[in-house]
């Protein structure tokens, strides 16, 4: 985990780390949650409607936006204040997803700076974007 400083922040800096999705992932988002829409739990159903598989829960897979502040960008000095998030492809359980983030604001004052997000599949294939509000403690 890292545990950058306000005073080590600079526009521009940038992180990315990899994940995937796993089926254990969907059934504690179905348990926990109890969204049982038929494009996430039922393959033939997601199939007959023009998709691979069942598809990725979209909060389960911005999830990692909140991974990417709290552990990598800054990690451990960080509070998420704010995530403004595109769907822009379908997450499949196994997709390979690469997630990526680059400080493109930083306001002294309040200790704020605002991330600017992706996530891309295996293939390189953007399948959201964000931009990220955070604070960074003391």
């Amino acid at each position: 985990m890292n545990q950058y400083n306000w005073e080590d922040l600079k526009l521009g800096l940038k992180h990315e780390f990899h994940a995937s999705v796993t089926d254990e992932m969907m059934d504690h988002f179905i348990h926990d949650f109890g969204d049982s829409n038929p494009l996430h739990v039922d393959t033939g159903y997601a199939k007959v409607h023009g998709f691979r598989a069942r598809v990725v829960y979209g909060l389960l897979s911005s999830s990692f936006y909140s991974t990417l502040v709290g552990v990598h960008l800054p990690g451990q000095k960080c509070l998420l204040h704010g995530i403004d998030v595109t769907f822009v492809k379908p997450v499949f359980v196994g997709d390979e997803l690469t997630i990526s983030g680059e400080i493109n604001y930083l306001n002294e004052a309040y200790k704020q700076a605002h991330i600017r997000a992706q996530i891309t599949s295996g293939q390189g294939v953007l399948v959201s974007k964000a931009r990220l509000k955070i604070g960074v403690l003391s």
